[in-house]
């Protein structure tokens, strides 16, 4: 009787466990489906207002197939939102598209036999007066008539491409028509950019380069008041120098993917392995008040858990994610204070000359005040500098 009960004991145990492992297709009853088997979810960002403003998480420099990119831009579209951004700029090569030509020799047979596409390369090559001969706009509208189902904004745009270590590339985001911006002359480019409105974010300035020292061709775009932000990131490049240069000269600052595969690739997602993001300030989710925002250089960039900008945006954002509550007061006036951070953003904090702590998201730690109820703490993992970091200060 014993054996009888331990063996039903041990199929209901067998039927239960296979039953978690499976269920059957709604649609067809003779078909199981893999219970364990889940797609992607949206990555959510927990993120406080700051200043009356809402955090949209964007990524101003990416690419598709449309010019070196391996992806499409529908495929970038649904990236974005798995990954939990708000706003993707369309940022395609002007002058660099090698998939263009594996494009055309697919399409063989299907254009006039007189047609031949012409890809100019101007980035290893001499640049030229005709440009590439294609429509610049196309990738804007794919990208605008994917978003609409993610409910994220695009804001339109075009990356002018020249040698690296010389000229350097520059986005211009709120373009109104790409095919315009090419010019033989890489200033004419960016003048022709700002001609339509556009604003010109500098990419990437140390890629290929042994410093951020100055180039002249920098200095002349800068003095001619072109550059209206510069990446203090770029994928898993960190620009620290960068930062005095866009407060000298008021440049927004970003931080961007500049991603050609695909996020999965090149980010572990999640916690502090969340791909580059720049954290824009504004009103709205609308090309209107993002605008307003980058112009006003309410930005941060942010990557791998570090976040870099103006000082007094970084303190506020700390205060608006990190809630304090004294717990205890002593007899010879200190105090001790509980910091409970409500944000998705991990802060590493100095206390003095004591080694730093971490204040993981969602999670509190203790801190005991002076005698005079002052507690100052250093938070290291923001940069408002190159060699920089704020200090926030609270009374109790």
């Amino acid at each position: 009787m014993k054996k009888l009960l331990t063996l039903a004991v041990a199929l209901v145990a067998t039927l239960s466990a296979s039953a978690q492992l499976y269920y059957t297709d709604s649609a067809n009853k003779d078909m199981l489906r893999f219970n364990e088997r889940e797609g992607r979810q949206r990555v959510e960002m927990v993120l406080p207002q700051v200043r009356g403003f809402n955090i949209y998480k964007a990524d101003l420099h990416n690419h598709t197939i449309f010019s070196d990119g391996s992806v499409t831009p529908e495929f970038r579209i649904k990236e974005a939102w798995h990954d939990g951004l708000d706003v993707i700029a369309v940022t395609e090569h002007v002058e660099y598209r090698p998939y263009e030509g594996k494009m055309m020799n697919f399409l063989t047979g299907y254009v006039p036999k007189d047609i031949k596409p012409a890809n100019s390369n101007v980035i290893r090559s001499e640049a030229t007066d005709a440009g590439i001969l294609s429509d610049l706009n196309y990738p804007v509208k794919l990208y605008q008539a994917a978003a609409k189902a993610y409910g994220i904004t695009v804001i339109p745009g075009a990356e002018i491409t020249r040698e690296p270590t010389v000229i350097g590339h520059y986005n211009a985001l709120f373009t109104k028509d790409n095919n315009t911006i090419y010019a033989k002359d890489p200033m004419q480019s960016i003048r022709n950019a700002k001609a339509q409105g556009a604003i010109v974010m500098q990419n990437h300035p140390g890629w290929r380069r042994t410093t951020l020292d100055m180039m002249e061709f920098e200095e002349k775009v800068y003095a001619a008041n072109l550059i209206d932000g510069i990446e203090i990131v770029n994928g898993g490049e960190f620009y620290p120098r960068a930062i005095t240069r866009a407060q000298k000269n008021k440049f927004f600052m970003a931080s961007n993917t500049d991603i050609h595969g695909s996020t999965a690739e090149d980010y572990v997602l999640g916690g502090d392995g969340t791909r580059n993001m720049t954290f824009i300030f504004a009103q709205e989710n609308t090309l209107e008040a993002l605008r307003e925002a980058l112009e006003a250089r309410r930005t941060l960039a942010y990557s791998h858990g570090t976040l870099a900008g103006e000082e007094s945006l970084l303190v506020d954002l700390f205060k608006a994610s990190v809630a304090t509550k004294v717990i205890q007061k002593a007899a010879n006036g200190s105090k001790t204070v509980q910091l409970t951070n409500n944000s998705s953003i991990k802060y590493t904090l100095r206390f003095g000359n004591a080694n730093p702590v971490i204040l993981n998201p969602f999670t509190s730690i203790r801190a005991t005040s002076g005698k005079d109820g002052k507690l100052a703490v250093k938070v290291e993992n923001m940069w408002c500098g190159e060699d920089a970091h704020p200090v926030v200060e609270w009374a109790f």
